[in-house]
């Protein structure tokens, strides 16, 4: 590590501000390992077809407008589920309840049967459900190795100790270069992560999550803003770190989620409009009509 980068990962820990990084570090610091009724954390696996997440009659209003409303959602272990939509349907308030970042008006969350609803961001997070966001999330002046290291360091007890010289955190080399290998950065990483391109900042993100272990992934559009090229190399990096996880993805590249998704759930004003394969979803007339912009959409 180059003189001085320990003193920028004290640094990124405690002052950073906004970034993704900064708020999984806190949760897997802050929060007990514990379910909403003081019990340990489930066991990471858990059968497919079984409801890994679910919500029952969830709503969220915002001083009378409703951007949630109503719904109820099922995510199988295992399973790669996208949630689509148009504008202002409400994805992303409902990944922010999901993850805890927002509290629900009405309705439950379950997650392995167990209610959390209401638990905060930290919590939920120590229960194995990490989220990416829509702008990248990582920390610019430090290097790609690094910016791994940062979230293995979170597991720790290193982060009480951002004092300590740089080999207090060598014994994280070894995984933090098994995570950039896994997400094609290893020759990259002695690079600052602002050096980046942005296709392969999203691929730092996706390491960082990993980091963390967790057991479902939510990514809030992954390949927005990105080169055809590296659309498609970020596609096939889901899928490979999809394996053993569940992954809820909200994504508006159709192309991606019909090569991505098990199963669809598509969002119209804060309501389900329809569930199912993308092969039913792109054939039903009301997705057709909200969504995909016409008759012309259906042969997309």
């Amino acid at each position: 590590m180059p003189h001085g980068s320990e003193n920028r990962l004290g640094r990124s820990l405690f002052g950073a501000n906004g970034t993704w990084v900064l708020i999984s570090c806190y949760h897997a610091l802050v929060a007990p390992s514990l379910s909403a009724n003081g019990s340990e954390r489930l066991p990471a696996e858990a059968a497919a077809g079984v409801a890994l997440i679910e919500t029952r009659r969830l709503s969220k209003s915002f001083a009378g407008y409703v951007a949630v409303d109503d719904v109820s959602l099922a995510i199988e272990a295992g399973a790669i589920h996208a949630i689509i939509g148009p504008n202002g349907a409400g994805k992303t308030t409902l990944f922010n309840l999901l993850s805890g970042f927002q509290r629900p008006t009405s309705g439950r969350i379950f997650l392995k049967d167990d209610d959390v609803t209401g638990l905060d961001a930290p919590r939920i997070a120590r229960r194995g459900v990490v989220r990416s966001f829509q702008i990248n999330s990582i920390f610019t002046h430090l290097s790609v190795l690094d910016n791994v290291k940062v979230s293995l360091q979170s597991k720790t007890e290193l982060p009480g100790r951002f004092w300590l010289p740089s080999t207090a955190t060598k014994r994280l080399e070894p995984r933090a270069l098994e995570l950039l290998v896994a997400v094609g950065l290893e020759n990259e990483r002695d690079l600052l992560a602002v050096q980046l391109a942005y296709g392969r900042k999203r691929a730092l993100e996706l390491a960082i999550s990993l980091a963390q272990d967790p057991e479902i992934l939510l990514l809030d559009e992954p390949t927005a803003g990105m080169a055809t090229a590296d659309v498609g190399r970020v596609t096939q990096l889901i899928a490979s770190v999809a394996r053993g996880r569940t992954v809820v993805l909200v994504e508006h590249n159709l192309e991606v989620v019909a090569e991505l998704a098990q199963r669809i759930t598509v969002l119209q004003r804060g309501k389900i409009l329809v569930e199912g394969t993308y092969d039913e979803v792109r054939r039903d007339q009301r997705v057709i009509d909200a969504y995909l912009g016409g008759g012309a959409a259906a042969h997309a």
